[in-house]
């Protein structure tokens, strides 16, 4: 269980965003201790993240020491890995002390039955190739030949391969990742709240018996979303502090007594 307010980011892709958003980035995460009491990463924080037995990449080691303040200050930080930064997790745990996980995530925040996923691979049709490929570059063997390469020869192979899936938006405007939460939604036992990472397509919207709500990517438009007892919002971050609220939904009441889902576990 995560508590309320848990403020949710997503798609930040360090290394190819800009200087500006990532200093944007920053100072919001600097901020968390007093907007939130936790915070989600919903994948795709990089663009290329992987762990060498003593390497790891330089792109953003300023942020990955200002998550690492949030949990020497109390505050959880649950990390949804990405395709983009799915490598060396084991070693963001060790480094930050943020619980990271490549498996779809369910659960209560505060009285929300939640089911959280980055969004890679959950379209059926469309994501059939990706997921035969993703087998391949996440198998044991694969992942240790990568490993063999110098650090700076691999980062160049990674960044210049991965430019497609970081496409500015997803080609469909995220009615896939849609339509897959609303399924979830419209099970009367179902969760109340599903969020997506991915698709770059900011989104809060009414879906079946709940809310559906996706961050965004925040290389383009440093938008979050914010989790309250009773309601949650999409926000637009500001450097004033008094970020704009684009759009806010109350939580449905019908809920608010079900018992909490548990954590879903990877075929």
């Amino acid at each position: 269980m995560l508590p309320t307010p848990t403020l949710v980011l997503g798609d930040a892709h360090l290394g190819v965003a800009s200087k500006d958003a990532e200093r944007a980035l920053l100072r919001l995460l600097r901020d968390v201790p007093s907007r939130a009491r936790a915070l989600i990463i919903m994948g795709d924080l990089f663009d290329f993240w992987f762990a060498w037995r003593s390497a790891m990449p330089r792109t953003g080691y300023r942020i990955l020491a200002a998550l690492a303040d949030l949990r020497d200050a109390g505050i959880p930080v649950l990390w949804i890995g990405g395709n983009h930064d799915c490598w060396g997790g084991d070693a963001l745990m060790a480094e930050t002390g943020v619980e990271y996980t490549l498996h779809p995530w369910a659960g209560l925040i505060g009285p929300w039955r939640t089911e959280l996923a980055h969004g890679d691979g959950l379209r059926e049709v469309e994501d059939a190739p990706y997921r035969r490929l993703r087998r391949v570059l996440r198998h044991p063997l694969a992942i240790r030949a990568f490993g063999l390469l110098h650090p700076d020869l691999a980062s160049r192979v990674a960044l210049a391969s991965s430019h497609t899936s970081r496409a500015r938006r997803a080609g469909d405007e995220g009615r896939g990742l849609h339509a897959i939460a609303t399924r979830a939604l419209a099970q009367p036992e179902g969760p109340s709240l599903v969020i997506h990472g991915h698709s770059h397509v900011p989104m809060l919207c009414r879906a079946g018996y709940g809310w559906y709500a996706n961050a965004g990517a925040w290389y383009l438009d440093q938008q979050y979303l914010l989790i309250e007892e009773d309601h949650i919002s999409r926000r637009a971050w500001r450097d004033s502090g008094e970020d704009v609220v684009l759009d806010r939904g109350e939580r449905p009441v019908a809920i608010a007594a079900d018992p909490p889902l548990p954590r879903a576990v990877d075929p």
